[in-house]
């Protein structure tokens, strides 16, 4: 994703580039998708909610989460204007907005979701991202975090092979010891433990964490990276279901 509102200039840059990929996984999408919906409920009786999709980045998740939401607002937001330009193509509403400086264009109380789908592990400042996000949401508004597992089944083998985990990188312009060749810039990443640990200490209630599987796994491996996600501290991919308290 593509919201990191970060300094110095140089990692603006990066995030601002075209090339740099924006999309996540469908699969994740649609399972985070359906949490929501199970959540929100159907919009009944002049019911619509408000979802706002923060580091929406091209707004893939944002529209394949859309049909599971007939009936409710959503609303993206990225600090990419690049990034913008693609999901004005997909979706009715999406703004520029930060999470830092100055904080996001939305009125205290003015949200009743926020899908937050791998932005964290992009974050300089992650506690200040979901101070920011407590204070759109609602009082029992629903939070909907994805983010990559540090903890995947298969980073604990190549740890201990000594080969540098999927999902983690040491430098913006290639990758270096580890599978794979896209560089997205990460600066963070969680286990599922940590990622309970720190969203329930920023004032949240942790309801539900599921895993879901990653699409860049090789095909020979994705039948047993979907078998994983009956674990979730096993699997590719958190979602992890808040409440802020």
């Amino acid at each position: 994703m593509t919201t990191a509102p970060v300094k110095p200039p140089a990692l603006r840059d990066f995030y601002e580039n075209p090339a740099v990929p924006v999309a996540s996984g469908t699969p994740r999408s649609r399972r985070q998708a359906r949490m929501l919906a199970d959540a929100l409920g159907p919009a009944d009786g002049g019911r619509t909610r408000t979802i706002v999709d923060i580091g929406c980045g091209d707004a893939t998740a944002a529209a394949t989460a859309a049909p599971y939401l007939p009936g409710h607002r959503i609303i993206g937001i990225d600090w990419s204007q690049d990034a913008l330009r693609r999901a004005r193509a997909r979706i009715p509403y999406a703004v520029r907005g930060e999470l830092t400086d100055g904080g996001l264009p939305l009125r205290a109380g003015s949200a009743d979701a926020v899908l937050f789908s791998e932005v964290i592990e992009h974050l300089v400042d992650p506690d200040a991202a979901l101070d920011e996000i407590r204070r759109v949401l609602r009082p029992g508004g629903h939070l909907m975090l994805s983010t990559p597992n540090l903890a995947a089944w298969y980073n604990r083998g190549l740890l201990l092979a000594g080969v540098q985990p999927v999902f983690s990188e040491v430098s913006l312009r290639a990758i270096h010891g580890r599978p794979g060749r896209e560089v997205v810039g990460h600066l963070r990443l969680y286990t599922a433990r940590a990622l309970r640990e720190f969203v329930a200490a920023s004032g949240f209630e942790v309801v539900r964490l599921a895993g879901a599987p990653f699409h860049g796994v090789p095909r020979p491996l994705r039948a047993l990276d979907r078998l994983a996600c009956a674990r979730p501290p096993l699997a590719s991919i958190l979602l992890l279901h808040a409440r802020r308290t």
